[in-house]
């Protein structure tokens, strides 16, 4: 496998190009007024290119330690930037696993130590502990899925995949609670919309829009799903025209586990990591993702996918 040249070898090698070629022509030429190339023909042209090749070796070994000492403080500065992240996300995922595991643990508790308790409080307790279940389960699964588009990408496999067919699966599976929430989802996607990606992927992209909607945009609202060609892309456009966010919280809804209202989210159950899985899914396929929150209200979800034909 070929190795990637560092940011301190480019360098490097960068300005000893530049001072080779340089050296060369003024040799070569002489001066500047010579407009014809001759080959050498005084001893004293070689004794320049060979004073040149010895300030080139002469400067080429200290601008080579610099090279290596900047690419160790690259090293070492994303190091460190990776540290800080991983620590704040064990942090983040340590604090939204305590809540689901600290009411399934109250709840079983209660169940065991009044084994009196009526049929219709230990049903209800058992709702709530299967909600918190279901819960941790989809905070683990979104997990999982970040961690292998992070670490294995390669594990993804693409393949032809139909988003038309794909959207309109959601559509049907999410009926009852757009119906619930009172609000209307209207699929405007054209039909044959081949992208070459990953199924489970691109499944999720959608349906992380889609249940974001259905969470936040408020009851009575609408959901619009269209796209239009792009060359060899597919433009998407996810709009509603909900309460929307803020213009401050724009640029970082896409951060794993930021919360606007975090006491409103964590109990309308969403795990935090949703659109951050739509974003990275998207440029995983070679995409880009965009958020606009209209002067009138609602969001506006903007990303592209290639396209397959």
């Amino acid at each position: 496998m070929k190795k990637k040249l560092t940011e301190g070898h480019k360098m490097w090698l960068s300005v000893m190009t530049v001072f080779l070629i340089y050296a060369t022509i003024f040799i070569l030429f002489e001066d500047y007024d010579r407009k014809f190339l001759m080959p050498f023909a005084e001893a004293s042209d070689w004794h320049l290119l060979l004073f040149s090749l010895l300030v080139m070796a002469g400067l080429g070994f200290p601008l080579f330690r610099y090279a290596r000492r900047m690419d160790e403080r690259i090293s070492r500065e994303q190091a460190e930037k990776e540290n800080s992240m991983r620590r704040e996300l064990t942090q983040n995922i340590a604090h939204e696993l305590k809540t689901p595991t600290a009411s399934i643990l109250g709840y079983t508790e209660t169940m065991l130590e009044n084994p009196t308790m009526s049929d219709e409080v230990r049903q209800q307790f058992i709702r709530r502990t299967h909600s918190q279940a279901q819960r941790l389960t989809a905070l683990l699964q979104d997990i999982t899925t970040l961690n292998k588009m992070d670490y294995a990408p390669d594990s993804l496999r693409a393949e032809r995949t139909d988003v038309s067919v794909l959207v309109a699966d959601i559509v049907s599976e999410t009926a009852l609670a757009i119906k619930q929430r009172q609000m209307t989802l209207h699929n405007l996607l054209p039909q044959d919309i081949i992208v070459k990606g990953n199924p489970l992927l691109l499944y999720s992209i959608f349906r992380n829009l889609v249940d974001n909607a259905i969470s936040y945009a408020g009851t009575g609202t609408t959901i619009e799903i269209s796209a239009v060609r792009q060359g060899n892309s597919w433009l998407f456009t996810f709009s509603d025209n909900g309460i929307g966010i803020p213009a401050e919280h724009l640029p970082r809804i896409f951060e794993r586990f930021y919360r606007i209202d975090k006491g409103r989210s964590r109990d309308m159950g969403g795990t935090g990591l949703g659109l951050s899985i739509v974003k990275n899914a998207v440029m995983l396929h070679g995409g880009h993702i965009t958020v606009s929150s209209p002067a009138g209200g609602g969001l506006v979800f903007e990303f592209t996918l290639p396209s397959l034909v």
